[in-house]
């Protein structure tokens, strides 16, 4: 999976929860409330992957002189 693909997916995920967290809240479901802070985690996780992504992709170019 690209970096940019797992940055997208990991939006969508946290984007996902905390509307899993809002409905949650507003209609008193605990559960739909933790399902949706585990999804938002999830996305945030994913983001970070991208970016891991991202930057040994810069380093790697960096010592092989590619700009």
């Amino acid at each position: 999976m690209s970096s940019t693909t797992d940055k997208l997916k990991g939006l969508a995920n946290e984007v996902a929860g905390n509307v899993k967290q809002g409905v949650g809240k507003a209609t008193g479901n605990d559960k739909l409330v933790a399902e949706g802070k585990a999804q938002e985690l999830k996305g945030e996780a994913q983001k970070t992957v991208g970016d891991v992504k991202d930057g040994a992709g810069k380093l790697a170019d960096k010592f092989t002189g590619k700009h």
